[in-house]
């Protein structure tokens, strides 16, 4: 094709065509026909034509769909045809008194025929379109006017700009939801909250905003889509017999609808659509907040007419509210098992998702921070599915005199200790980890694991038991279960073998090494080669235990906040009288001198770890290398400097020889411990 005919009229209105299917079958059908790359090949063509030639420009060219803002935002216009709302159903009992209340009114007996649809949970609009082409779009308003919004109506791409026709109505307007699936309104608030700005309480309100920027490039960046429901005013066009025929039509004509929407029969078949709808809810991508019933037949809608401001022959049914408002009455702090201290909010009982809420989380300090709640503020409470209730907005217009501020604890409401909140961190937390009610049974869990005390035969279910029964309030008691065998006997499955036992493994379990009683002591982000490091540069505990935090910053692998959590760990009494009683029961390991990590002969080698190995476990290989100054790293990779690899070593052992790391097996890392003293 010749350049001067790429840039024919004739190109422009077949690229126009073909731009227009392609919108159409991604944005209505959910079912792309080519790449975005090329849909984007072929509108920057058309660009390149539409700017050679503004006089050839369509109204549904697909750049049409953003333009200039409004002179003076939005015009009131009245609708043709009055947008009405509906009367409610709340109940089976409500549904079969419209049933029964239709056949009255119509003189019938015989099972009227419903259309059910879900009812979107956005911003109700009617689009006017002459001869095929969209001239306006209003929203409902008070459903006798509304804004005329058309220049943000046009930047979504559901909205047809022309129908997809060659014999159009002279006049259409076709009512719809204009509403945003609930991924791209987390996507929203996401992109929000990074640039600091206001976040949305929920995917209708976005909707709502969306739609009522004066800029409609700001509606255009929004994720927003419109599924139409019903034709309002037509002329020059003979609509179906049927509403739900109706629907189809628009749908043939470019329109997205909601392809849940069915035809029932009777009272019974509106309950039953309501109870599929139901289980199907949570699982949507996109909110509703009930069902919409209609008598399907045209003819018999025009014969019921209306009441007042709602149509006699339509019905909607709501979904219990999954959001209320309410008062907050207090605001309480629980201490989760890893010492998280959450805000809980104790609120003024009220049903909302289908259940009576008296309790909502607050998340955290941030969270409180950005709804800007109080106490004694009246609030928006949000429940879906089963999702825990959880403030989403507070009404500040509605703010009582007697609101007061949240004040977040200073210690821990369990155990009392100091909390703390780590720059950058939104969590606060209780330093209390050793003797907090709250955390002591994941604390204990972690006290007696291999790595750390290496208490055989105490596990998790065991440790839940003794806590429950009050055996073990704190780690001290562990080793004070001697005095408390006649206890254990009584436990379920815990005979007399199994009891001495364990006994006998908590009787070993005092002679340990400082880095593992370190490692069991838990403090936040000491892991066992922090341990490791604290031990290597202080002599004894006390050393460590007075340390401030410019001292142990100087500690290899320990930064800033490595270094606060331990400075306030051994800060709390509670803590180090804990530890004064594990001392006082009999723990005890070999006084450790500082060492000098350049003296060590694996100083600044890498080693990895993998395979089976006989005559040692890997953790007592790994804790071997560690003494003798090696790092001990999970992977291997170009920094590695040799792989210790037992049996079936696997991938590890391929990539080490595939980058030339040194390889020893067993064997030979026995002769390196022997060489070295680490045997």
């Amino acid at each position: 094709m010749s350049q001067q005919s790429d840039f024919s009229r004739e190109h422009m209105l077949a690229l126009i065509e073909k731009l227009n299917d392609y919108s159409y079958a991604y944005h209505v059908k959910d079912d792309p026909v080519v790449p975005d790359a090329v849909y984007d090949r072929e509108y920057r063509a058309l660009q390149a034509i539409e700017a050679a030639h503004p006089d050839w420009i369509e109204v549904d060219s697909p750049t049409q769909r953003v333009g200039e803002k409004p002179d003076n935002g939005f015009a009131n216009v009245t609708h043709t045809v009055p947008m009405l709302s509906l009367d409610n159903a709340f109940d089976d009992e409500s549904l079969n008194d419209f049933d029964q209340r239709i056949k009255k009114l119509l003189g019938k007996e015989d099972t009227i025929t419903y259309c059910c649809e879900p009812k979107l949970d956005g911003l109700a609009i009617s689009l006017r379109y002459e001869k095929g082409s969209l001239v306006r779009g209003v929203t409902r308003g008070d459903g006798l006017s509304g804004e005329d919004i058309t220049s943000n109506i046009k930047t979504i791409h559901t909205v047809p700009m022309k129908l997809r026709t060659v014999s159009p109505p002279d006049v259409l307007e076709v009512r719809g939801e204009i509403y945003m699936p609930k991924e791209g309104f987390e996507k929203l608030n996401r992109q929000a909250a990074e640039q600091g700005e206001k976040t949305f309480v929920n995917p209708r309100n976005a909707a709502a905003g969306s739609l009522r920027q004066l800029d409609p490039k700001i509606t255009a960046a929004r994720p927003l889509v419109m599924c139409a429901y019903s034709i309002g005013y037509v002329e020059g066009w003979q609509q179906p017999s049927s509403h739900y025929e109706g629907l189809l039509q628009l749908n043939e004509w470019g329109f997205r609808t909601n392809d849940l929407m069915q035809k029932v029969e009777g009272a019974e078949g509106c309950i039953d659509y309501y109870e599929m709808l139901s289980n199907k809810r949570e699982a949507l991508s996109y909110d509703i907040d009930g069902i919409v019933y209609k008598v399907d037949t045209i003819a018999l809608q025009n014969q019921l007419g209306f009441i007042a401001r709602a149509p006699r022959w339509a019905i909607a049914r709501k979904f219990p509210a999954q959001e209320e408002m309410t008062q907050v009455l207090e605001i309480d702090f629980q201490v989760g098992r890893t010492g998280a201290i959450t805000p809980v909010a104790r609120l003024e009982p009220v049903f909302v998702g289908g259940v009576t809420v008296s309790n909502a989380t607050l998340h955290n300090k941030d969270e409180i921070a950005r709804l800007g709640v109080q106490v004694k503020d009246f609030v928006v409470i949000r429940r879906a599915g089963d999702v825990i209730p959880q403030v989403v907005q507070v009404i500040k217009d509605k703010r009582p005199d007697n609101a007061t501020p949240v004040v977040f604890p200073a210690v821990c409401p369990v155990c009392g200790s100091d909390v703390e909140q780590v720059e950058g961190e939104a969590v606060v937390r209780c330093t209390g980890g050793l003797v907090c009610g709250a955390q002591l049974k994941e604390s204990l869990k972690h006290f007696v694991s291999r790595k750390a005390m290496d208490i055989d035969g105490l596990g998790d279910k065991l440790i839940e038991q003794l806590v429950d029964q009050s055996l073990v309030k704190t780690p001290v008691d562990i080793f004070c279960l001697s005095e408390k065998r006649d206890e254990l006997l009584a436990m379920e499955r815990m005979g007399q073998k199994s009891v001495d036992n364990l006994l006998a493994s908590i009787e070993a379990a005092k002679q340990t090494q400082f880095n593992r009683f370190l490692y069991a002591l838990g403090i936040r982000e000491v892991g066992e080669a922090t341990a490791r490091a604290l031990t290597n540069y202080f002599k004894d505990l006390d050393s460590l235990m007075a340390a401030d935090t410019e001292t142990l910053v100087e500690v290899e692998d320990v930064g800033p906040i490595v270094a606060q959590h331990v400075h306030i760990f051994f800060e709390q009494a509670a803590n180090r009288a804990t530890i004064a009683g594990l001392l006082d029961a009999g723990v005890v390991w070999q006084k450790q001198k500082s060492l000098d990590a350049d003296a060590l002969p694996l100083n600044g080698k890498t080693y990895v770890v993998t395979g089976t190995l006989s005559q040692f476990s890997r953790d007592q290989v790994k804790d071997k290398l560690q003494s003798l100054g090696a790092k001990v790293s999970g992977s291997v990779s170009a920094k590695t400097d040799c792989l210790v690899a037992g049996e079936k070593a696997g991938s590890k052992l391929a990539k080490a020889q595939a980058l030339n790391v040194a390889v020893i097996d067993e064997a030979g890392v026995i002769a390196l411990f022997e060489e070295h003293g680490a045997n």
